[in-house]
């Protein structure tokens, strides 16, 4: 059955991950007020419930690596369709604060283990001269949950369909892009470089023969170079801390410089920015979420074009660059300027901000993770990555707030911050980061067994 499937189709059920990823992120902002009106809950809990589901996705990044490594990337991402299938059965069935934490955890391990298997599995599919675009897939199904999730938010808002509450119907909206996963997880073939590494060269032949149908890459020459690095040494969990772990270090690094650059306090709290720190109407305010979701989405198509046309380094640069001058304006103007004169430049300047970030270091992270690490540690490797990114993800969505209290709801504040961190970005990417653009997988593994 997976022969009769297009390359197009394997490898955009493949992102899929990423589309539940940025549903499920993106949700929740709609869904939480109703919620916390519903269930009469405090905003510790409310705030909780939206947190939880990072406390889950931390678990299942760091989990599901060694799983995939050990029982393959296709049935590792059936499991995560059935998990997110799971969690959103019961978010929506929910009937008070713990029965929606569960199922908040639950959605948070498929969310997890999407995030660590599908840039690897993607790479392991992709011909070298269109990982980039191919492995951006990923982030640009993020942006596209994302802007699904709050056109389902607005869409639901005040209809209580059927007598069931609209957040219900928000929450429930998530099983139609699960049930996508499951299927396309039942027709998506094996990676070809773990079905070498677990001693199945024929079965890795005939993927790669009909993966590489349309390109001007030999299937055979590539079989030869994925062989040759699955004899090498492996080193198992050593590894890591060996041969490894420069590819370690750039991983939880860039996963962590990704979301310390202040990406989810926009996606999450952006609302909240402008009704506390502008004095805006909360329809208003969504409707500016809207815009940036919009935003988010049609650069990282943008992105999906010129991956492979630049270098790695030169995009992520480029990006910390736009970053951090956008976020330095943004600060000093909210420091030095009226509230009503700054609101529509801030409006602006966030713009700008989301185009740096979604033009370079919202796919390249992702990519990066999926590609840098040795055959035999890639799952766990990617995992470890992922891992850093929730973690990165839980420090700024629960200091956010905080952040802009003590800044007397000033949003010069925070943002000032996320601009030191723009700047530090530019110098471990100059120092750190490995140039990848052009190179097959086992050529970039080779390189690293070199240098050490």
């Amino acid at each position: 059955m997976q022969h009769r499937l297009s390359t197009a189709f394997i490898f955009i059920f493949g992102a899929l991950g990423g589309l539940l990823f940025g549903f499920d992120t993106g949700i929740i902002s709609g869904a939480s007020p109703l919620i916390e009106s519903n269930f009469h809950l405090g905003i510790a809990q409310t705030s909780f419930i939206t947190s939880s589901v990072l406390i889950g996705s931390s678990v299942g990044a760091l989990s599901i690596g060694p799983l995939a490594d050990r029982y393959g990337r296709r049935k590792l991402l059936i499991l995560a369709a059935i998990l997110f299938l799971l969690g959103s059965s019961l978010s929506m069935v929910a009937v008070g604060f713990v029965s929606m934490v569960i199922a908040r955890i639950i959605l948070g391990l498929a969310v997890g283990s999407a995030s660590a298997l599908t840039p690897a599995y993607l790479a392991e599919l992709a011909p070298a001269d269109r990982r980039g675009s191919l492995g951006t897939m990923f982030q640009l199904m993020i942006t596209l949950g994302i802007l699904l999730a709050y056109v389902s938010n607005l869409g639901f808002l005040g209809h209580n369909l059927m007598g069931i509450r609209d957040w219900r119907w928000m929450l429930g909206s998530a099983l139609i892009p699960a049930a996508a996963l499951l299927i396309g997880g039942l027709l998506l073939p094996e990676s070809p470089r773990y079905l070498v590494e677990k001693g199945q060269v024929d079965e890795a032949r005939d993927v790669l023969t009909y993966l590489r149908q349309n390109s001007d890459v030999n299937p055979e020459d590539e079989l030869q170079d994925i062989e040759k690095v699955a004899h090498q040494p492996k080193g198992g969990i050593k590894m890591l801390f060996t041969i490894a772990r420069p590819a370690v270090i750039v991983a939880v690094g860039i996963m962590l410089l990704q979301q310390l650059v202040g990406i989810n306090s926009v996606i999450y709290f952006l609302p909240q920015v402008f009704i506390k720190g502008f004095g805006f109407a909360e329809n208003s305010a969504i409707w500016i979420s809207v815009g940036i979701g919009i935003v988010n989405f049609v650069v990282t198509i943008l992105a999906t074009f010129i991956m492979d046309k630049f270098d790695r380094k030169k995009l992520l640069t480029f990006g910390s660059v736009v970053m951090a001058v956008s976020l330095g304006i943004l600060a000093v103007m909210n420091f030095t300027m009226s509230i009503h004169a700054t609101a529509i430049p801030t409006m602006i300047l966030i713009g700008i901000y989301i185009f740096g970030f979604a033009i370079s270091w919202g796919p390249i992270a992702w990519v990066l993770i999926g590609e840098i690490f040795p055959l035999s540690v890639r799952g766990i490797g990617s995992s470890i990555g992922s891992a850093a990114n929730w973690i990165g993800n839980f420090l700024v969505s629960q200091f956010f707030l905080v952040l802009l209290d003590a800044f007397h709801n000033n949003v010069g504040g925070p943002f000032a911050i996320f601009a030191v961190f723009a700047v530090l970005s530019l110098f471990f990417v100059h120092y750190l980061v490995p140039e990848t653009r052009g190179k097959s997988l086992e050529q970039i593994e080779m390189d690293l067994r070199h240098d050490n």
